[in-house]
């Protein structure tokens, strides 16, 4: 039995006949060779017979189901990618499978080229990479989860799994390490994809305003109720609502979302009917949920709503192996609109993000690189470049490089300054860059001239307006004038 006869056949168990038939047709249409069995059983035999390089098999067969078709062949001590197919009727149970090691999950019905991203990838390197090659299938502009942590990948392939069911996800995890991230990655990859995703941080919004903000209002339901305003649940209809950071949600709308969650239906303040709903809930918290419920501050009915698939994202402290792809990942975020030469880690570099704590995880990294990408000129990142958060916050901490600043002040002076001139003196691309406004620009310049300090001859936009510089600001005021804040 020679190894590439071995590596390009394929096992198909399927008890429906005109579903084993056309995977056949599409598996040779692929170049592989394939076998069939419409029954567990018989599909063992035929792995202990013939040379199979994958097994394709359905959860819901007759006497033997997948899993345990699954279990029976891994006590051959073979290691053999088995990928399953199921309805979304045994989503949980394909879960359960894919925890015992399953190399992925197929939700019927499916496309041709799932089927063929799944074929291929069984056939490569293995379950490594396939997490990562899903996500940059998805379209330009959305934001993606990059990996290559055993644990991560593990993580994102259960979300992929569920994302399929219309179970409700509670999402748990350290602040800045991708949570609302993951959500929108499930609502992706879930059968409502192309219908609302509707985000609220419970935490941002002012206690006085999130009910209403959540629930809605009929017009002169309170004073000020002009007219009648839809709430992020009604807004979310046929999708998905994420509850960020549902931790911080005040108890009593607690009991009005525990309500939602298990009739489906919400009421507006004000409203006579409850209007149905069909969405999808996912929750999010930086906190151990389960200490809130115990310390009263969260109703316990409400955790067990939520928790129905729980996800945990690991810190970044804990992946350090991801820091060198998300190097690379931010690196062509931050520089893909612009003409700017690539970036490189020196070793020293990389060693010290490696030995950092990252206690704002991904976020912070994120922080920390572009900072970098402004510091650094000749295209390698040095140790010098990497500015900190705690390093900022603590000024008895000054590294030791000229090119670094030694206050806060100064810090920031110097990271306006660079953007500036990497800009071409230009402030409103300066303030995206950076993400402030325009106006905070213009105060900071007026602040740099009139204190005098650190001030050198050369500075764009500091020393006397030149004609750029006040055409600039004209078009700043007109920009400014439009959006209210002149």
């Amino acid at each position: 039995m020679s190894t590439e006869t071995k590596s390009r056949s394929i096992l198909v168990i399927d008890d429906e006949p005109e579903m084993r038939s056309a995977l056949a047709a599409s598996i040779q249409q692929m170049g592989y060779s394939v076998f069939t069995a419409s029954r567990g059983e018989e599909g063992i035999q035929l792995f202990k017979d013939r040379p199979i390089g994958a097994i394709l098999t359905d959860f819901k067969l007759p006497q033997m189901n997948g899993l345990e078709v699954f279990q029976e062949i891994q006590k051959s001590q073979i290691k053999i990618p088995v990928i399953m197919m199921s309805a979304y009727g045994t989503i949980d149970k394909a879960v359960d499978a894919m925890k015992s090691g399953i190399f992925d999950f197929l939700v019927k019905p499916f496309t041709q080229e799932t089927l063929e991203s799944a074929i291929r990838r069984a056939f490569q390197e293995g379950d490594a990479v396939h997490p990562i090659s899903r996500i940059k299938s998805l379209p330009k502009g959305k934001k993606r989860m990059i990996s290559q942590d055993t644990a991560m990948l593990k993580i994102l392939k259960l979300a992929e799994v569920v994302a399929a069911s219309q179970a409700t996800i509670l999402i748990e995890g350290e602040s800045g390490t991708g949570k609302e991230l993951l959500a929108r990655h499930i609502h992706e990859f879930s059968p409502r994809a192309h219908r609302p995703f509707i985000a609220i941080n419970c935490a941002a919004v002012p206690e006085t305003l999130l009910e209403s903000e959540l629930f809605g209002y009929e017009k002169g339901a309170f004073t000020g109720a002009v007219s009648k305003k839809p709430g992020k649940f009604e807004l979310a209809h046929t999708g998905t609502i994420l509850l960020d950071e549902v931790s911080e949600m005040p108890l009593h709308l607690q009991a009005k979302l525990l309500r939602i969650l298990q009739e489906r239906e919400v009421e507006l303040l004000g409203g006579k009917e409850p209007i149905p709903l069909d969405i999808r809930v996912i929750a999010t918290t930086n906190r151990p949920i389960w200490e809130e419920v115990k310390s009263g501050r969260f109703r316990e009915d409400l955790y067990y709503r939520l928790n129905v698939f729980p996800l945990r994202l690991p810190p970044l402290r804990n992946r350090l192996n991801d820091i060198p792809i998300l190097f690379e990942y931010f690196q062509q975020k931050l520089f893909c609109k612009k003409e700017s030469p690539s970036m490189s880690l020196s070793p020293e570099a990389l060693n010290h993000l490696m030995s950092k704590k990252w206690q704002g995880n991904v976020r912070e990294f994120e922080n920390v690189m572009e900072r970098a990408f402004l510091l650094a000129e000749n295209g390698i990142i040095f140790p010098e470049h990497l500015m900190f958060e705690e390093d900022q916050s603590d000024p008895s901490k000054k590294v030791e490089s000229h090119v670094m600043p030694q206050t806060v002040w100064e810090a920031e002076r110097e990271l306006i300054l660079k953007t500036l001139e990497k800009s071409g003196g230009n402030r409103t691309q300066t303030a995206k860059i950076l993400g402030i406004s325009i106006r905070t620009v213009r105060n900071k310049l007026r602040d740099y001239r009139e204190t005098g300090r650190f001030i050198q001859p050369n500075d764009p936009g500091v020393g006397k307006s030149c004609p750029l510089e006040e055409a600039e600001s004209s078009q700043d005021n007109r920009e400014n004038l439009v959006k209210g804040e002149v």
